[in-house]
């Protein structure tokens, strides 16, 4: 009998774990962007394998919110919350394979939200509106790719310049140029606590904004049409970004730290969630040809051998435990996230966040697929 490949493994410990994502502590049944993360990896895991247990979770899973309406338990698009996009990615394909109205419905409420959600004066989505005039890395992970999908399945690619133009100017406000590393957010109005007074950005790198932002990117790619005007800028920021981060991959385990430049100072740490979005990244730029694969083979592969064998442990039962993952960051809010060094490396650390869990499947999925190609 084959060894079970490291995908199956997570797999199988996610379901058997947690058969429904929600009942994770302190989840509390909300509609949560956390299990499109887990979600994505599973679909991507079914196409791969066909097993239709890691279909049913995902059905499963996305049925205990999506009411025959095509209403959505705990959401409200008056909320204006870009993260609250996220899961809407997994819709397109269980509508395709059940034909169940419900599913396109839930899709087009979503779409709703994105008709109406405020935008910086450059037509860029506030992060939430809570956030105003605020542009966070991660937002684009949250809502561009459900965006380009539900352009290309339902309206002929009509809105793929919008999302192009919101990568391009996201990108010019948040990338640090001596670095190439990636702010956290932007405050367009330079009147948030955390904000530089003179540029509007954050002060630090935090680890998983890039990953989001990485990927982000590379699920994009997949979407649009090669021939799409200014598709080649994606391209060329993926790879700008990623080569960026490999002179802060660490020497010794292969992956990244929690804020990305400062390796050495006390209290960073080796931490999972990006580390997973970075391989995963490059694993799928690799597959889908926007990056060399002989000039990207060798740092993808000792960043995989960093995941395994710095952050992974197994459980008697066999199961795979994902350490280290910051457990949550972001800025401002009612508890005064400062976005300081300090702030980054207080917040909890914790095993197996669904965030974490969901990038490391996507990324061990992409990353068998490319080596044993």
């Amino acid at each position: 009998m084959a060894e079970m490949s490291w995908s199956a493994r997570t797999a199988l410990s996610i379901m058997e774990r947690l058969p429904r994502l929600y009942e994770d502590k302190g989840y509390n049944k909300k509609w949560s962007y956390d299990y499109g993360v887990v979600l994505r990896g599973f679909e991507s895991l079914w196409k791969r394998t066909g097993d239709e247990r890691y279909f049913h979770f995902i059905k499963e899973n996305m049925d205990c919110f999506i009411q025959e309406n095509g209403s959505i338990k705990g959401y409200e698009v008056s909320e204006f919350n870009i993260d609250h996009i996220n899961n809407g990615k997994i819709l397109f394909q269980l509508f395709k394979d059940t034909g169940e109205d419900k599913y396109r419905k839930a899709a087009d409420l979503l779409k709703s939200q994105l008709e109406k959600h405020p935008r910086t004066s450059e037509g860029v989505f506030w992060h939430k509106q809570i956030y105003p005039y605020q542009i966070w890395a991660d937002g684009l992970y949250m809502g561009a790719p459900f965006y380009a999908q539900y352009q290309m399945e339902y309206e002929d690619g009509k809105g793929l310049d919008d999302i192009l133009h919101q990568f391009k100017v996201s990108y010019h406000h948040l990338v640090d140029e001596k670095t190439g590393l990636l702010y956290h957010a932007w405050d367009e109005k330079k009147v948030q606590p955390w904000a530089n007074k003179e540029t509007g950005l954050s002060e630090n790198f935090w680890g998983r904004a890039i990953g989001w932002y990485v990927v982000a990117l590379v699920d994009t790619l997949e979407i649009i049409p090669e021939d799409t005007p200014n598709r080649s800028f994606l391209e060329k920021i993926l790879a700008d970004t990623l080569r960026a981060l490999l002179k802060y991959q660490d020497e010794k385990s292969g992956v990244w730290y929690q804020v990305v430049d400062k390796q050495g100072e006390k209290g960073n740490y080796l931490e999972a969630s990006a580390s997973s979005m970075y391989v995963c990244a490059i694993a799928k730029g690799i597959r889908l040809g926007h990056l060399n694969k002989e000039e990207w083979i060798e740092p993808l592969k000792k960043g995989y051998q960093g995941l395994l064998e710095e952050f992974v442990l197994l459980t008697k039962e066999g199961w795979v435990n994902l350490n280290k993952n910051c457990q949550v960051a972001g800025l401002g809010g009612a508890d005064k996230r400062d976005g300081t060094y300090t702030y980054y490396i207080s917040e909890p650390i914790i095993c197996n966040d669904q965030k974490g869990l969901g990038a490391f499947l996507q990324a061990l999925v992409e990353v068998e697929e490319v080596i044993n190609e």
